[in-house]
């Protein structure tokens, strides 16, 4: 069976010496590479590959490559291709773990590698993604937008759900956190919102150190106050210079939508 790729890094050698390996292998065929995250996004989408190689610590932090990556794909995508993450350090190690990346590879990638990465596609066969994170059960419909991914929040016996399109944002509050619904509710998880950042997927962005917004509830982004604004309430949320590459990304999902600029 052939497995088609694409390799997703800001590295031209370690491109090269991807590509290098792979040429060695009759069962992967190479499509392109892309050096950062917009042509990325759209090389994905129109060649659909088997497999991507995926660098989340790139030499330039302009080229705008990490595990978001993966999110916007969910959104995009019935079903997503294979992450393979290439990187230098086990640092992000955990965060891929909880993306449910298919493998993490550590560079220099060696023949062995990727004999491994083989045998493991042979041996496993596509099923629903389901996914449990410390106590959050959460499933991802089977096809995209036909059903909503509901969240479970447990305490003590007490099974609280909610809608995720409900949701506007989430806040940090120490090792919880709030959860803010568009009726005005808030509900209190004990989880920290490092936690419900890897949990969801686009529309849920993290903008701040203390917060997560919903994009698809913000009516206004003012980026010389560094806040947005959330639909139908007085409620501003800032944003950070940390995170500004997350809203420059909601910036331009939203004019790639239908979309009147005036």
């Amino acid at each position: 069976m052939s497995y088609s790729y694409v390799i997703i890094d800001d590295d031209v050698k370690s491109v090269l010496e991807i590509q290098a390996f792979a040429q060695n292998f009759t069962e992967l065929v190479f499509i392109d590479s892309a050096n950062n995250y917009e042509t990325a996004l759209d090389l994905i989408l129109e060649s659909k590959p088997d497999l991507i190689f995926l660098e989340i610590d790139p030499v330039s932090t302009k080229s705008k490559l990490s595990l978001l990556l993966i999110n916007e794909l969910h959104r995009c995508l019935n079903e997503i291709p294979h992450i393979i993450i290439t990187t230098k350090t086990k640092r992000l190690a955990f965060d891929c773990i909880k993306f449910q990346v298919f493998d993490f590879i550590l560079k220099p990638i060696s023949h062995n590698d990727l004999v491994k990465l083989i045998l493991k596609l042979e041996k496993i066969k596509v099923s629903v993604p389901l996914l449990n994170v410390n106590g959050l059960l959460e499933k991802e419909s089977a096809i995209k937008g036909q059903q909503a991914l509901i969240l479970c929040i447990k305490s003590y016996g007490d099974y609280r759900y909610a809608d995720t399109r409900d949701i506007t944002y989430l806040k940090a509050d120490n090792n919880s956190t709030d959860i803010h619904l568009y009726t005005g509710e808030m509900i209190t998880a004990f989880k920290t919102l490092k936690h419900f950042e890897a949990a969801l997927y686009y529309p849920f962005v993290r903008i701040h150190n203390s917060y997560i917004v919903n994009s698809r509830y913000i009516s206004r982004i003012h980026t010389g106050n560094a806040n947005c604004h959330i639909k139908n309430s007085a409620t501003k949320i800032p944003f950070s210079k940390t995170y500004k590459s997350n809203i420059d990304l909601i910036i331009s999902k939203i004019s790639s939508d239908n979309y009147l600029e005036i």
